[in-house]
């Protein structure tokens, strides 16, 4: 009797959370978490094989289709992650195969180019859909053959899958994917010297008359034995044929070597790290921790230590143990890109080599050689943003959450994960030391370290005998009553000539935006804030200004029918750039020229309204004509060492003052920082989201404490038009445990995270319609199949009511055990009695933010 073949499951990173049976048969048995290529439909899939299967429950085996290719050796996902991966895709309710996608390398993780071509087939007769017609247009359009990234943009709005799922069935076009093989490697040519070389005195047999090729064999031995074959050929001067004689003979090989791409390439090395010693509560820090390293199942760790209170030291003194002493490895997560340089140069001037970076300001190839060299322990410590945790290390001892309480290590996409909270659940499992650091935490982790969850580390001092620095408050009604305009905006008409161009403010609107700013009616800059900066800039010291909004204005209003200008596909205003002289949408990024005239009603009276860190920029450089000024938002930092470069000037002092959002209010050391002004600290206070004024406090304090971090102190000026608003009052004085205290009793009645857990389910479709019987039906579902103790609170129209051209409404699931809440979540997604048609369902459990 046959033996049963083979059969494994195997999870497609498509929106279904089942996985696929396939038989293993004419390829190597490949182990869980290897990637394969699979027959899939009419095409070719790549997936990652997910364990076994059970013949007696994969059905008859006469369906079942075998594996194609295994294409790796060993797996791209470790047993730890595929374990992590298991637990995120039933806790966030997400497919298996997309959670693989996205916390694997894009070189590894892509399924492949889905490919779209004409086939012979004749257009049907039978009326066919637009979003089909739409689609085969497109692929018409651009020869017969594309890809559906490429075709995207000529495919018009709405989702281009039902149309392509017609033309399909219909025979109209061809649809599969071809899958990546190997992650292209980069090489190089090097000339090698082989063993044994002929002795001197034979050397004259050797070569005889061929002086070029003796001469290049002994620079050759000269420069080690080897050489780049580019380098020999071109700067050393030798031909190509020169080297061929030297192989003939037997002398010398050209062989193909790898080379890594190095992310750090022309960087400067950094410095010798600094002889520090730890300040007693430093020392008590690192000593629990690494009292910790010794337990089967150390508890997480929240490090709470004020600006200033050297919580970097702590951290590389607990790695210095870990990877040093024991020979284990580390996990550093830094929220943000603008972080990781300056992080990242910390670790290295300690850890040199061992330490890799993952973040998305690398190429792919970067990523993917970093990544291979942590798997096969060429490097032993990784710093990087959120998927820097899945890193494939092995023997785990550490992972740092710096700035832990940032909402930026909540991914947007599915799977939703909440990089800190996988972050203690990897240490866990891994039996590693967890450290949550921040001078702000989160709510969260605060509660958590109240009620003995996590263990509570404090420094409450600043190293080296520094002060917070004292913040002074500058109210904007009391300005705005003296009698001045509102200096955020003005009128005028864009056509005229004017600094601006052809389209944008003209110049008397910008300067009754930026001129006169030392008069007491200014309120971009308040004649305390401009003061206060020449003080700075006359001592030869720095500034840091911070406006947490982009662009030039917030939006623009006719004046005479109040039409305000918004963006197409999103229900939001657009903001002015005057950098490049366009209308922006910062979700969708529309664009479009500015407006020489209303296109309601055609008059030219039109306001330039809200501030922007682009007209702050105008308004100081015209204020401080001879300062030097860097600004710092995503509009300035599109390069990959953008961030760097910008903050390398502001340690050198090639500049005076430092202007940005909020990725310039956390984590930089600069000693000569000694004045933060604030242009307006009420930006995002008044967001429709529970969440409002929690952000508000961290970002106050976080910028904050920038100033006054060297012997020269500092001071922080904080403009406000709502100084009485507790948040801002805690801000004032430092005072983190009281912010906690008054904005944890403000979170029991309604009740809000983290007093219970809370899952926002979004429903959006093309149609508005749509959207809002999707969210009824689903609301109807939920309460006939109730979940015990959870509430349910909606529908309503999501904040922002329509994004990316899709309507949005949602609805709350409060509270409830999380396991039957996942097993709720699961069964809805599969089975939910929903409208047929577009309709998209997202389930964002814990969210950071409901907008």
């Amino acid at each position: 009797m046959d033996a049963p073949p083979t059969l494994v499951e195997v999870a497609v990173p498509l929106p279904v959370f089942h996985t696929f049976t396939y038989r293993v048969e004419g390829v190597r048995r490949p182990v869980p978490g290897s990637r394969v290529l699979v027959p899939f439909r009419t095409g070719e899939r790549v997936g990652w094989v997910v364990g076994p299967s059970d013949p007696a429950e994969s059905g008859t085996r006469s369906g079942i289709r075998p594996l194609l290719d295994v294409l790796e050796t060993s797996p791209s996902a470790t047993p730890e992650v595929m374990a992590l991966a298991h637990w995120m895709s039933e806790y966030y309710a997400a497919p298996l195969g997309l959670v693989l996608r996205s916390v694997l390398p894009s070189v590894l993780s892509d399924a492949g180019r889905d490919v779209l071509v004409r086939t012979a087939s004749p257009a049907p007769l039978e009326p066919m859909p637009a979003a089909a017609r739409r689609v085969l247009a497109a692929v018409e359009g651009a020869g017969g053959r594309g890809t559906v990234r490429g075709l995207r943009p000529t495919m018009g709005r709405g989702s281009p899958w039902p149309g392509i799922r017609w033309l399909t069935e219909a025979g109209l076009l061809d649809h599969h994917a071809e899958p990546p093989r190997e992650p292209p490697l980069r090489t190089r040519k090097v000339v090698r010297v082989l063993e044994p070389a002929p002795d001197l005195l034979d050397r004259e047999t050797v070569f005889g008359r061929a002086g070029r090729q003796r001469e290049c064999f002994e620079w050759l031995e000269s420069a080690g034995g080897d050489r780049e074959l580019a380098q020999v050929t071109g700067e050393d001067g030798f031909s190509r044929g020169v080297v061929s004689g030297l192989e003939a003979k037997g002398l010398v090989e050209v062989a193909e070597e790898e080379v890594l791409r190095d992310p750090f390439l022309g960087r400067d090395a950094p410095e010798p790290p600094p002889d520090l010693r730890p300040t007693p509560a430093q020392a008590s820090a690192i000593g629990e921790l690494v009292a910790a390293l010794d337990q089967e199942n150390p508890v997480p760790f929240l490090l709470h230590g004020i600006t200033g209170s050297g919580k970097t030291l702590v951290y590389i003194e607990l790695l210095r143990e870990v990877v040093e002493r024991r020979g284990r490895t580390a996990i550093v997560l830094v929220p943000e890109i603008a972080l990781t340089p300056q992080t990242v140069h910390r670790f290295r001037a300690w850890f040199g080599d061992a330490v890799a970076v993952l973040h998305s300001g690398l190429s792919d190839g970067e990523r993917y050689d970093e990544w291979r060299q942590l798997r096969e322990g060429a490097k032993r410590i990784v710093v990087g943003a959120r998927s820097a945790l899945f890193a494939p290390l092995p023997d785990l001892g550490a992972i740092v959450v710096d700035e832990e309480h940032d909402g930026s290590y909540k991914q947007s996409e599915s799977p939703r994960y909440h990089g800190r909270d996988l972050a203690v659940l990897r240490a866990v499992r891994s039996g590693a030391v967890c450290v949550l650091g921040s001078a702000t935490p989160s709510l969260e982790s605060w509660r958590n370290a109240r009620e003995g969850k996590f263990r509570l580390l404090q420094l409450p001092e600043r190293v080296g005998g520094g002060t917070l620095p004292p913040v002074e408050v500058v109210d904007l009604r009391r300005l705005r009553e003296g009698g001045g305009a509102d200096r955020s905006g003005g009128t005028g008409a864009p056509g005229s000539a004017g600094p601006a161009g052809p389209a944008g403010p003209t110049r008397a609107e910008e300067a009754a935006g930026s001129a006169g700013l030392a008069d007491s009616a200014g309120t971009i800059l308040s004649p305390r804030l401009v003061g206060a900066v020449h003080a700075r800039l006359g001592r030869g010291e720095q500034v840091i200004l911070l406006l947490n909004r982009r662009g030039y204005a917030s939006f623009v209003q006719c004046r005479a029918c109040g039409e305000v200008a918004e963006c197409p596909n999103c229900s939001v205003s657009l903001t002015y750039h005057r950098g490049r002289r366009r209308l922006l949408c910062h979700h969708c990024r529309h664009e479009e020229p500015a407006p020489v005239r209303c296109p309601r009603c055609g008059d030219t009276d039109l306001s330039w309204r809200g501030l922007g860190t682009e007209q702050v920029e105008r308004a100081v450089s015209e204020t401080f004509p001879t300062a030097r000024l860097a600004r710092m938002d995503v509009d300035t930092t599109g390069g990959k060492w953008a961030h760097a470069e910008i903050l390398g000037r502001v340690a050198r002092r090639e500049v005076d003052i430092l202007l940005g959002t909020q990725m310039i209010a956390k984590g930089l050391d600069f000693a000569n920082v000694t004045l933060v002004g604030v242009v307006n600290a009420d930006v995002g206070l008044h967001l429709p989201d529970f969440r409002a004024s929690e952000r508000t406090f961290q970002l106050l304090s976080q910028v904050a404490g920038r100033a006054g971090r060297g012997p020269l102190g500092g001071e922080v000026i904080l403009q406000t038009s709502l100084p009485e608003h507790y948040a801002i009052q805690c801000a004032l004085t430092h005072d983190y445990e009281g912010f906690a205290g008054r904005e944890l009793a403000e979170r029991e009645h309604p009740t809000y995270p983290p007093h219970l857990r809370l899952v926002n389910v979004v429903l959006s479709s093309p149609e508005a319609e749509l959207a809002a019987s999707g969210a009824e039906k689903a609301v109807a579902w939920w309460r006939a199949h109730c979940v015990a103790g959870v509430e349910l609170v909606g529908p309503a129209p999501c904040p922002i009511e329509r994004l990316h051209g899709r309507w949005r409404w949602h609805f709350f699931l409060r509270g409830g055990g999380v396991n039957a809440m996942s097993r709720a979540l699961r069964t809805f997604l599969e089975h939910g009695d929903l409208p047929s048609g577009d309709l998209r369902v997202a389930v964002d459990r814990d969210p950071v933010a409901l907008l």
